[in-house]
């Protein structure tokens, strides 16, 4: 992520709104150039000190007449995050500034050429220590500095796929920027909320949870330290949730600014819509390969009257809310969840018993590995239990469905 310095936005104050820095296609359609340029710069710049490679990217904007430093700086610190630079030139720098100082000291002072007043010529000098050291001059002068950041040499570069999505990180990691700042942060969504609420989880964020119409979920996220009192601190967690929420669909965020000095208050506000894209790969569409081979099983149409639909309902009570894998949907209007049970630790049992035991009104059908359905067995709660091997099969789960009724 970029650092708070180097965030670079305007401000709507009419309508209360903050505004990231945007690079679109229409107002910036030579950036896509620059990027292919910068990150040419750090492909081919295996070796270089990051000072040097820095000084090479302002290059390239030179001729550019609307770019701030600040977003120069920026893209030079997305690049650095791609980039490995060598730790083990670092190591000594110290002890040998000390060394040749040292010695440069006791030969003081130094000329450029000697003569009979001052005897000690700085070339010579140079090569006399370098040889005390069994290294040539240039081996010890690039040693000098080696562990000041901006003498570090870039060891390798993974790079971005492809320029524009190295523009795509900046136009994400501006409003990250502008994340710092907020001091609340409200998320709805119709679709995805099981992977909004993971990353929300994920992040470290609170979380309180509402439907404020059917089929709609909200969101309000905060930190472990807003109960305490008001604080910018979990911004940061905030910021790193956003690439997550990004890679999700039909959502919308408003995030309240923290405004010393303004009578009103500023939001940020930011959509599905608005065409951001992260870089973070969207999540497979089924959690485990259980459930992606029942779901090919069952097939799209009905099974005696039942269709089979994936993460279509949501228990929530309190603040606990649980999303189980498939609604088992009737003609009839019957409606039964069903949840599958596959790799589990102790911890995800327990977790899960305690969750079934809050939601133990409501029709669940348990499709449990026999190696592990006694530890369901005799719990309270009226959840059907499926037993199977290796795999379940759809004529069972017709069964347990039937014997429910």
């Amino acid at each position: 992520m970029l650092t708070r310095d180097l965030q670079l936005c305007s401000y709507d104050f009419q309508r209360g709104l903050v505004l990231p820095d945007r690079l679109t296609q229409k107002s910036h359609a030579g950036y896509a150039e620059l990027a292919a340029r910068m990150l040419a710069i750090y492909e081919q710049g295996v070796g270089r000190r990051r000072c040097d490679l820095h000084r090479d990217v302002q290059r390239v904007f030179e001729q550019e007449t609307d770019c701030p430093l600040r977003r120069i700086q920026a893209f030079c610190k997305l690049l650095d995050e791609q980039a490995t630079y060598n730790e083990s030139e670092r190591r000594g720098a110290v002890e040998l500034r000390r060394t040749v100082f040292r010695q440069a000291a006791a030969r003081h002072p130094l000329v450029s050429h000697a003569d009979t007043l001052f005897e000690h010529d700085v070339e010579a000098v140079r090569r006399e220590i370098a040889a005390g050291l069994n290294r040539s001059w240039e081996n010890v002068r690039d040693g000098l500095f080696a562990d000041v950041i901006d003498y570090h040499r870039l060891q390798s570069f993974v790079g971005y796929e492809s320029p524009r999505s190295l523009l795509s990180r900046y136009n994400v990691a501006q409003v990250q920027a502008a994340l710092f700042s907020a001091v609340s942060l409200t998320v709805e969504t119709v679709a995805d909320f099981k992977r909004i609420l993971r990353a929300a989880r994920l992040s470290r964020l609170m979380h309180t949870l509402s439907s404020p119409q059917p089929g709609v979920w909200r969101m309000e996220l905060t930190g472990p330290a807003s109960v305490l009192r008001e604080t910018r601190r979990y911004g940061v967690l905030m910021a790193r949730f956003l690439p997550a929420l990004i890679s999700c669909s039909d959502w919308s965020m408003r995030a309240v600014m923290e405004n010393r000095g303004w009578s009103r208050s500023l939001r940020l506000e930011l959509s599905s819509a608005d065409g951001l894209k992260s870089h973070l790969a969207a999540d497979e569409l089924f959690d485990s390969s259980l459930e992606a081979e029942f779901a090919e099983k069952w097939g799209l149409g009905e099974r005696d009257g039942w269709k089979l639909l994936r993460e279509a309902e949501i228990l929530h009570r309190g603040q606990k809310t649980f999303v189980p894998d498939f609604l088992l949907q009737h003609v009839s209007g019957r409606r039964v969840l069903m949840e599958l049970v596959g790799f589990w630790t102790p911890e995800y049992l327990t977790a899960r018993l305690e969750t079934l035991q809050i939601f133990r009104d409501v029709p669940i059908l348990l499709a449990i590995p026999e190696s592990t359905v006694r530890h369901f067995e005799g719990q309270p709660g009226t959840a059907m239990i499926l037993r199977y091997k290796t795999t379940i099969l759809v004529r069972q789960v017709l069964d347990a469905l039937a014997e429910m009724d």
